[in-house]
């Protein structure tokens, strides 16, 4: 064989390894995050790890580019609905577009930042509440606050009552500025706020008043000097804080380290594809880290352009997405569901969007939902709020549906000394399952559901890999688990369930422990149990979430130990009654079944939740259960009539 047919095989058979493995796409995205991890080293060193040095250059580098395009809502008064010669409604009459190049907003952030600093007396010892819907006054505030050096703490605008105080309180927030389209919650919050913490400050906000003053180039401005911008901060430190459900009943927020603000824009905006010709469309709140990290500090990263919708609406979503120009979106699952179930509409053909991005899209609609839409790509992550671990899936043509993680063999072998799935006890999927002869956990098998583990590097300082939640020490060490797989190693643990087939893909199984997912967000169990019990109508009360076929999560179902001598109609409206005013719509149980037979305690005086999370809807296994229903407002028998109007899509939950 001659040296030209030598290496006419070499070729073949490294093309052959190549497709194989996956080496040749792994190398490239290695190297391309290396190239952006080294400036980051550098600022580190310099002691400029803030995000805010990371936005500062591309604002200064693209200038012209557009950094923030807004289709904001016209009020109903100066909406007229027009339809186009097929009879479409023309949704883009409902929207007044704005957008922001990067000069501009740069220069209103650091006019903000003045009025932040000197009227409102606000420097980098401060923690500021952010009260605010998806909107570009969310980012100006925002990044006002990382120029100056304070911290922002995101909070769901949805919160109010006990929850909302628990929010401000625990982070230690001095001032709250707030939204006046979603002001609501907490001006029926302000009296307890005032007598709990009488030290907060609430601002409402004049936005338009504001954005005047905001674009006035006459105004001044305020680029606070490094030396007071947290210079002793880490890669580590908290550079937001960002609310979750817990399983205390009561919000806990988590930090958002400047690593992990880094890596969004850096690994997670390369497998995406995000760069100085991207548009990123988010209709996801921004209080949550999907919006904040993964949508927003990407774009802002690298010159493009973040579009924020200020609510999701699946009618007008791709009216939104054509008159932005989006090249990428992002969903989770329920959005995704939501998108395929509503009409046609012309514009969803007509957009320029390539990529899809999110965590949650089902695998069952997974291909219906890439061809309806026409879009290329599928970008399926996994990761959580307060969590170390992302894993992540940029998915063309057919070959990794539904997973979560899909690299080439070099990354997953590297990923893989850090990631683990291990084995859970089959008697209680909480608790990890250890070897009664070495004491320590085994790995799942392949296609085994298990629990998602990620290394402590540092075992004896557990910061510098999970920072866990801000003033909340029991809740952080809670999330860590000791001799695993050899004495003295220390992981994270990730609450939810996870598995790994023989080609080497992930794919998310389900959630662990008491907190579920409901209409993109995560309800605590706990919290809705406490809520129902301050309702004076229960001796006691179970709360799980149960899928209901067609929809995406699980929707709230409460079983309930009713008081003595109370029929059940007054159960079922002090409940209500009650939770409307104390708990988010999405918390409020949409299913209730009330008897003092069902809720038995363990020997060990806990309830366990499990045999209701496969509670058979709508009458029971015997099909003779009664089950109540929240229908309009108010709890009504969940009869076969009314379940066959839910599955056909008639009546909505």
């Amino acid at each position: 064989m001659s040296g030209i047919e030598l290496g006419a095989a070499a070729f073949v058979a490294s093309q052959l390894l190549d497709a194989k493995f996956h080496l040749s796409e792994d190398l490239n995205l290695i190297q391309k995050v290396v190239r952006k991890a080294v400036p980051f080293a550098v600022l580190s060193l310099r002691n400029r790890v803030s995000f805010w040095y990371i936005f500062e250059k591309a604002a200064l580098k693209y200038p012209n580019n557009v950094a923030i395009c807004f289709p904001r809502p016209k009020s109903q008064k100066d909406t007229v609905v027009t339809y186009d010669a097929q009879g479409y409604p023309n949704y883009e009459d409902q929207f007044s577009l704005e957008s922001y190049t990067y000069k501009e907003l740069y220069d209103m952030i650091l006019r903000f930042s003045y009025i932040l600093k000197n009227e409102y007396g606000i420097g980098p010892k401060d923690t500021i509440g952010v009260d605010c819907m998806n909107k570009p006054l969310f980012i100006i505030l925002w990044f006002s606050l990382w120029n100056i050096g304070a911290l922002p703490a995101f909070l769901n605008y949805n919160t109010k009552g006990k929850p909302m105080v628990h929010c401000i309180k625990i982070a230690g927030i001095a001032q709250v500025f707030i939204d006046p389209d979603c002001d609501g919650p907490i001006r029926e919050t302000e009296a307890s706020i005032n007598k709990e913490l009488p030290s907060v400050k609430l601002n409402y906000i004049d936005e338009p008043h504001l954005l005047r003053i905001l674009s006035d180039k006459s105004r001044p401005k305020y680029r606070a000097p490094d030396i007071t911008r947290r210079p002793e901060d880490k890669d580590s430190s908290c550079c937001a804080l960002i609310y979750t459900s817990g399983t205390t009943g009561l919000p806990k927020s988590a930090i958002m380290s400047w690593r992990k603000a880094f890596m969004a824009s850096a690994f997670f905006g390369t497998v995406m594809k995000i760069d100085k010709k991207s548009n990123v469309m988010t209709a996801m709140p921004l209080y949550h880290s999907t919006a904040a990290m993964l949508g927003v500090c990407p774009a802002l990263a690298n010159g493009g352009c973040v579009s924020i919708c200020q609510r999701f609406s699946a009618s007008s979503f791709w009216t939104q997405a054509r008159l932005v120009k989006a090249t990428h979106v992002q969903y989770v699952g329920e959005v995704c569901r939501y998108l395929l179930n509503a009409k046609y509409h012309p514009d969803e053909q007509k957009h320029n969007v390539k990529i899809a991005y999110g965590n949650g899209l089902r695998r069952d609609i997974w291909r219906d939902f890439k061809k309806r839409f026409k879009i290329e790509g599928i970008g399926e992550f996994y990761a959580s709020t307060e969590s170390p671990i992302a894993t992540t899936n940029i998915q063309y043509g057919d070959f990794g549906v539904g997973a979560c993680r899909k690299y080439g063999t070099l990354i997953t072998l590297i990923l893989g000394i850090g990631q683990k799935i291990a084995k859970m006890d089959p008697e209680d999927e909480s608790v990890l399952w250890r070897d009664p002869k070495t004491g320590f956990c085994t790995l799942a098998k392949s296609d085994e559901p298990g629990e998602l583990l990620m290394r402590i590097v540092n075992p004896s300082n557990t910061e510098t890999s999970f920072q866990g939640y801000y003033g909340n020490s029991k809740a952080t060490n809670s999330k860590i688990v000791r001799d695993v797989f050899k004495k003295g190693d220390a992981w994270f643990r990730s609450g939810d369930l996870l598995k790994i087939d023989e080609e080497g893909l992930m794919y998310f199984v389900d959630r662990l422990g008491d907190t579920f997912r409901w209409k993109s967000e995560n309800v605590s169990a706990t919290e809705v149990e406490n809520e129902i019990m301050a309702s004076g109508a229960v001796k006691q009360s179970v709360v799980v979430g149960v899928k209901v076929p067609q929809h995406e999560g699980r929707a709230g179902f409460a079983v309930i130990e009713p008081k003595d001598g109370m029929s059940d109609r007054e159960i079922l409206d002090k409940i209500h009654n009650h939770v409307k005013d104390h708990l988010p719509k999405f918390a409020i149980p949409l299913f209730v079944k009330i008897g003092s037979q069902y809720i038995q305690a363990s020997h060990n005086h806990k309830v366990p939740k499990n045999q209701f999370k496969n509670q058979k809807l709508p009458k029971g296994d015997d099909g003779k259960e009664v089950i109540y229903w929240l229908d309009k407002g108010s709890y009504t028998e969940l009869t076969q009539d009314a379940w066959a109007q839910i599955m056909s899509g008639g009546t909505k939950l």
